[in-house]
């Protein structure tokens, strides 16, 4: 009857068993990673097909598509550096976060100026992104990693 018990404890204890979950989060994280790599291979291989709508339209017409596309490459790799930061320390670092979020806003921002825009939303960008640079500082300055 003990043995019975026994066995029946280890069989639950698989299920909650930190190796098995962190091995399970490994492969998630390592397949979000290769879809993330194949998105950029995928945005950069794009972008060099593209060049030669430079020499057809000039060279201003394009700028805006290869700017936006370059600034969501960066934010893909940002990506990817949090899934790194997790797997390697465990838990996600909100400076990773905040980049992103900058990375991405900054994008957006660069985006109005090809398009027709008004003070009101230039400006809420820009409010955005200057709490989000506040946010990240904060969260440097006061990060449990560099606290004496």
């Amino acid at each position: 009857m003990i043995n019975q018990l026994i066995a029946k404890n280890k069989n639950l204890s698989t299920l909650t068993d930190t190796d098995w979950h962190a091995r399970a989060i490994q492969l998630i994280v390592g397949i979000l990673m290769l879809a993330l790599y194949l998105w950029i291979t995928a945005g950069i291989a794009g972008l060099i097909i593209n060049l030669h709508y430079i020499f057809s339209q000039g060279w201003t017409s394009i700028a805006e598509h290869i700017i936006i596309d370059v600034v969501l490459i960066l934010a893909i790799l940002e990506l990817i550096r949090i899934l790194q930061s997790y797997l390697t320390l465990g838990r996600v670092k909100v400076t990773f976060i905040l980049d992103v979020a900058l990375v991405v806003l900054i994008g957006e921002l660069i985006g109005l100026w090809y398009k027709d825009y008004t003070l009101t939303e230039v400006g809420l960008h820009i409010t955005v992104i200057a709490a989000l640079i506040l946010l990240r500082i904060v969260s440097i300055r006061f990060s449990p990693d560099t606290v004496d």
